[in-house]
């Protein structure tokens, strides 16, 4: 059980760091991080931690497909840990 929540909690703080990376690099034009990596992150238990970086550098909020997949996955994913959790 510890070994599951330090890797949610490693995910959620890698996947924070690489949205404000990116937002770096699109402001400085260089070379950007791929969409499917920032949105794998979320995927694989970083969806926290990607909805907190969107909003906090301001990054990615204008893609519907990051405004509505983000949120759904930390919903999905919540539900999942509450069905582990009671069961």
């Amino acid at each position: 059980m510890k070994y599951a929540v330090a890797y949610i909690v490693i995910v959620n703080i890698v996947a924070f760091c690489l949205y404000g990376i990116d937002k770096n690099a699109a402001i400085r034009q260089k070379q950007r991080i791929p969409n499917r990596v920032l949105l794998l992150l979320a995927v694989f238990g970083g969806s926290l931690g990607a909805l907190a970086g969107m909003y906090t550098f301001r990054h990615k909020t204008q893609k519907w497909y990051y405004t509505v997949t983000v949120p759904l996955l930390l919903v999905i994913q919540i539900a999942a840990v509450v069905l582990v959790i009671c069961s």
